[in-house]
């Protein structure tokens, strides 16, 4: 059934021709468009804008959704015309697009027909399409953030991501004034789009939220955690039906967790266990389910957490790892700073390359005086963000801070095994291309570099050929990490470290 969405034939032309060739007044200086509402016929059509701007212009192609065309996406000073076309859509639908002028941003609203809401499954919402509005109802997954309201809808069919949750009176960031929590069945609607694959309905309205029958009170221990050496959680639960409670625990976590009692009535205490874990930390969500006389289910969650040790891994075994609340400690040298107030960086060793998604709080990796070329030591989880592999809110551990230094000002430090410097030079001679001992030379002087090893942690047949696999000769420059130290009277750079190297010209 189709419900029709609350916007007036009225409003919507108050709105249409208030957004005359007179908005461009109200506009930014930097970008101004003829209109800031764009109107496409329900039966499918174009409509074309002026835009001028005063330097380089584009729109944000993520935002732009499959049903719609816009061209040109981008231009230069001066004015252009910008056409919107689209195919027929007889529900009607609605996009939020944004220019960019520099460091400024203009929004234009585009409109075809009048947006109507469909009552529909979480897998009807998947494969129907973007922009279009639609009522859905189901139980509440998961609370990902309680400000804006992001959570999991979830159905006998599947399950829809809703980021951001209006409250009563249309207003964001008020999430917490629902009262809503994990279990309880809502009805919402919003407008569908897609984000890096994800499915979701945006700024949802609450149509209506029933409480649900069971609900978690209270852990002891208060924060659901077993130690590393084994013991009990016993969730509280409060129940409001008299035909009981059943208990599922995830088929992957059925190894190490079980039910060792379950107290009925009102009130029902349901006890875990979990044996010494001799892994990393882990955690599972349990789901309680009762059901009310006519048989209609209703569910509530808890997670149970289990200690557990630290798991030293290269980063290449640290990359193949499962996503997971595993702990992995890891060492390598800082090759680049993506955010320095967040410490969001990379780190290689030997075996490869990571992106940490932060170590430590806010400005705490610039309060450690961090910077390329460092050795660190962190302690993290293995995380993931569009595929890609990464350490997410890393601890620092440990560092050791390496100096960039000329050669002969590096002839002239005390030998200290514990102190490390980078070099950068060009290389004059190979003398063992198979552990790459070789002279490399700057501007000021020229110093034997024993051992070129691929990365931090090296060892026994690992540090061979680094040379060859990268592809370094003589001639080429290179960065290497290393001590200084003295043999038979000659001073020079031990067991070094493989930074980075350019190829000569």
């Amino acid at each position: 059934m189709k419900l029709k969405y609350f916007i007036s034939f009225f409003a919507l032309v108050a709105l249409l021709s208030s957004c005359s060739d007179d908005d461009a007044i109200t506009l930014l200086d930097e970008i101004q468009v003829s209109s800031s509402y764009v109107a496409i016929d329900e039966a499918g059509g174009s409509n074309t804008i002026t835009l001028n701007a005063k330097e380089a212009w584009t729109f944000d192609a993520e935002e732009l959704p499959a049903w719609l065309t816009v061209s040109p996406m981008n231009g230069g000073a001066g004015e252009t015309k910008v056409t919107f076309s689209a195919d027929a859509a007889p529900d009607g639908r609605t996009a939020v697009l944004h220019v960019a002028c520099g460091d400024k941003k203009q929004t234009i609203n585009v409109i075809q027909g009048l947006a109507t809401v469909s009552e529909a499954t979480c897998a009807e919402v998947i494969s129907g399409p973007e922009s279009k509005t639609y009522r859905v109802t189901g139980t509440v997954k998961s609370i990902v953030n309680t400000t804006y309201g992001n959570w999991y809808l979830e159905d006998e069919t599947g399950e829809v991501y809703i980021y951001g949750t209006l409250d009563s009176k249309g207003g964001t960031k008020n999430f917490l004034s629902w009262g809503m929590e994990v279990g309880d069945i809502v009805t919402v609607e919003g407008p569908k789009t897609v984000y890096n694959g994800t499915v979701e309905l945006v700024d949802v309205t609450v149509i209506k939220i029933q409480k649900s029958l069971v609900k978690v009170e209270g852990y002891d221990p208060e924060d659901a955690t077993i130690p590393v050496e084994g013991g009990n959680v016993a969730v509280n639960l409060s129940c409001k039906t008299n035909n009981g409670i059943s208990v599922e625990i995830p088929e992957a976590a059925k190894s190490w967790l079980g039910i060792v009692s379950i107290a009925g009535g009102a009130e029902p205490v349901v006890t875990f266990h979990a044996n010494a874990n001799n892994g990393g930390d882990r955690s599972a969500t349990v789901v309680f389910k009762t059901t009310d006389d006519s048989g209609k289910e209703y569910t509530a969650q808890a997670t149970i957490y289990q200690k557990g040790s630290i798991v030293a891994a290269t980063i290449a075994e640290f990359l193949e790892a499962p996503v997971g609340d595993t702990q992995y400690r890891i060492t390598g040298v800082i090759t680049k700073v993506a955010n320095a107030t967040y410490g969001n960086v990379y780190i290689s060793d030997w075996s490869g390359e990571t992106y940490v998604y932060g170590i430590g709080a806010k400005g705490e990796f610039e309060a450690a005086g961090l910077k390329v070329g460092d050795v660190v030591t962190l302690v993290g989880k293995r995380g993931e963000y569009n595929g890609t592999a990464q350490m997410a809110s890393a601890t620092l551990e440990a560092s050791i801070p390496v100096t960039p230094i000329d050669i002969d000002s590096f002839l002239d430090q005390p030998d200290d095994p514990n102190t490390y410097y980078m070099l950068t030079g060009t290389i004059t001679e190979v003398v063992n291309p198979t552990y790459g001992n070789l002279y490399l030379e700057d501007d000021t002087n020229i110093t034997y570099v024993y051992g070129c090893y691929p990365g931090w942690g090296a060892t026994g047949d690992n540090r061979k050929n680094c040379l060859e696999t990268k592809g370094i000769a003589v001639g080429d420059r290179l960065s290497v990490i290393g001590v200084k130290s003295t043999y038979n009277g000659t001073p020079q750079l031990s067991n070094g470290i493989y930074f980075s190297h350019e190829k000569a010209q």
